[in-house]
């Protein structure tokens, strides 16, 4: 096989991909190759201009993922706009922060529609037309909490938890159809979901205790994980949540 991780002539679409790990991730897809549709809540005029610049195509495209209404225009605009598409990634997601006993219906709801009910409507509306095409590439993002049970963050614990169930289940029913369906599991990543954790010193140097890296994470270490599970070297991988944790999984 030559050159296994080039993905010149692909279309990814990357949900939340404005800013942080999402960013990241389009930025190294792009520069394997690939054009990047963006899907969000807000324009990724910036992460637009990042891919542009490395020569590749770039689709911005509007939508609250909230809910599952867009999830059939964002397919859509992604083929209208690029002519195909062959690799998701599901990045978008929440987090609310509350112990257990005062955490309200309102941030169950929010974090779940988003993290774990579009993501699977997202996977099941491309699933479609990668089991047409026979061939196509999906990469849910998982969490550390996928693993763990986590402090103060209940529905983003369960809504991490459910994905690296469905990226099993959807592994399991999609395999044999020439779909690859993983996730990566970023461990503490320096992006605005851990703001109030690095802003925490206690709770800071906690964390960073625990990291045989001994840092945080930045999105641009997302990028040979992502570029691998999209690529054909990634062919016969199947259902594995892959963490990039900097050694904390192993401590």
């Amino acid at each position: 096989m030559s050159h296994p991780f080039d993905l010149t002539g692909r279309v990814a679409l990357v949900t939340g991909a404005n800013t942080g790990l999402g960013q990241g991730m389009a930025i190294a897809l792009a520069e394997a190759g690939a054009d990047i549709a963006a899907a969000g809540i807000t324009p990724a005029t910036d992460t637009g201009e990042k891919v542009r610049a490395l020569g590749r195509r770039f689709v911005n495209i509007e939508a609250n993922l909230g809910s599952i209404e867009p999830i059939p225009r964002i397919v859509q605009e992604t083929l209208a706009g690029l002519g195909r598409l062959d690799i998701l990634v599901n990045n978008a997601g929440l987090i609310r922060r509350a112990d257990a006993v005062d955490f309200t219906e309102k941030d169950w709801d929010e974090v779940m529609n988003v993290n774990l009910k579009s993501a699977f409507f997202l996977c099941q509306a491309v699933g479609r037309h990668f089991i047409a095409e026979g061939r196509g590439k999906i990469v849910n993002i998982a969490s550390m909490l996928s693993f763990q049970g986590g402090i103060r963050v209940p529905s983003y614990t369960a809504s991490k938890s459910g994905i690296a169930g469905i990226t099993r289940l959807l592994a399991n029913e999609w395999a044999a159809k020439g779909v690859n369906v993983n996730a990566i599991a970023p461990g503490y990543m320096a992006t605005d979901n851990t703001a109030q954790l690095r802003a925490d010193a206690k709770r800071s140097a906690e964390i960073l205790g625990r990291i045989p890296a001994g840092r945080w994470g930045e999105p641009a270490d997302l990028g040979g994980a992502v570029v691998f599970l999209a690529s054909r070297a990634s062919d016969y991988v199947n259902g594995i949540v892959l963490p990039v944790d900097g050694g904390w999984l192993a401590r």
